[in-house]
């Protein structure tokens, strides 16, 4: 709502008389809760271990039997001290506990939303929190984070929560990449997590031979399996969980349809836009509800990095950075809303100029 509000003081700097619609929106990851949350809805705290097993306490929405989680409130990467980055040890074990406890309080209908993990540890985790087993040769139960992957030589399903049977999932997902290969969830996204080329290697071996066990290779080469160090697929294959597209989720639930209707111009936004952002971001299916009033978007991005030249032929008809002149990133970010209230008045001031040529 914040960014929201910058665009608006923008655009009202430029033209007091503009009427702004505003729609916070997320894509699956950090601020779903946020995003989604309504008057009356219960904001449920629970202890939880977070990404390297220290307890922690995790947030999430209960509204009637529906619950609205985020798996960053309990393995996000922002969770991880500086310099602590390391997906071996990594652990979506805070994940399964919060879903856990909204099965206990009586929710049967679950949205989670799957973006900024710190994990690489294909969902056993989350599923471990459920009751699931994984175990090595000998029969003994291993830890469940990355580097325990490849250990994995049966499951013990006997455990699990009977509450999961009558608890329908849906994902919010941000991405379509399958479980494993170069397009996997560890080659992708595990450097980013702190992994090394050796580890990404042991990471997707080891994802696959979860894929192997479980006897779930098809499932990991859906679109999506690979989403947050492979909790994509774990939610598939350990709950039955439906993935869907997160931002085209969230327009559905948030209502925009209505304003849409009577609105002449789109205007979204991303920290980095570049030719990734197809694979499901927020400007992307932001675009996709566009066209379907035949509306124009206008993207604002702090930055713009390369491919974005695909994203024209997908609905969006503008990109504007918002940054002004050269800086390091870190004022760059410091400065966000009055750098974007900048490039909202200069663009709108753009706008007005292209409307008088004749």
């Amino acid at each position: 709502m914040q960014v929201a509000e910058a665009i608006e003081r923008g655009i009202k700097r430029a033209d007091s008389q503009v009427t702004c619609d505003k729609f916070p929106v997320a894509d699956g990851g950090e601020g779903l809760i946020e995003t989604l949350r309504n008057n009356g809805d219960e904001l449920v705290e629970v202890k939880v271990h977070g990404p390297l097993f220290k307890e922690r306490t995790a947030r999430y929405l209960k509204r009637g039997t529906l619950a609205i989680i985020e798996m960053a409130e309990a393995s996000g990467i922002m969770l991880i001290p500086e310099g602590k980055l390391n997906p071996l040890d990594t652990t979506t074990l805070g994940t399964g506990e919060i879903m856990l406890s909204a099965m206990e309080r009586g929710c049967t209908e679950i949205i989670i939303g799957i973006g900024g993990s710190a994990t690489n540890d294909g969902g056993i985790g989350m599923a471990a929190a459920l009751g699931y087993r994984f175990l090595d040769e000998g029969g003994n139960p291993v830890a469940p984070t990355g580097k325990n992957l490849g250990k994995i030589s049966s499951i013990d399903s006997s455990g699990v929560t009977p509450l999961l049977k009558s608890t329908t999932i849906r994902a919010a997902c941000d991405v379509d990449n399958p479980l494993c290969g170069e397009n996997g969830a560890s080659a992708i996204y595990g450097p980013q997590k702190g992994a090394t080329p050796e580890m990404v290697g042991m990471l997707d071996r080891g994802l696959m031979n979860l894929a192997d066990v479980s006897g779930s290779r098809e499932t990991a080469n859906e679109n999506g399996s690979g989403a947050a160090g492979g909790l994509g697929f774990g939610l598939r294959a350990f709950c039955d969980a439906k993935l869907e597209s997160g931002i085209t989720l969230v327009l559905g639930v948030i209502g925009i349809d209505e304003s849409l209707k009577t609105s002449s111009l789109i205007i979204t936004g991303e920290g980095r836009i570049d030719g990734q952002s197809k694979r499901g971001k927020v400007p992307v299916g932001v675009a996709r509800l566009a066209k379907k009033y035949g509306l124009p978007v206008l993207v604002f991005a702090g930055d713009i990095g390369p491919g974005t030249e695909s994203l024209y032929d997908l609905g969006i008809d503008a990109i504007v950075s918002t940054t002004n002149a050269a800086m390091e990133l870190k004022k760059a970010m410091e400065r966000s809303l009055e750098l974007t209230e900048d490039a909202a008045f200069r663009t709108w001031r753009l706008i007005q100029s292209a409307q008088k040529i004749k």
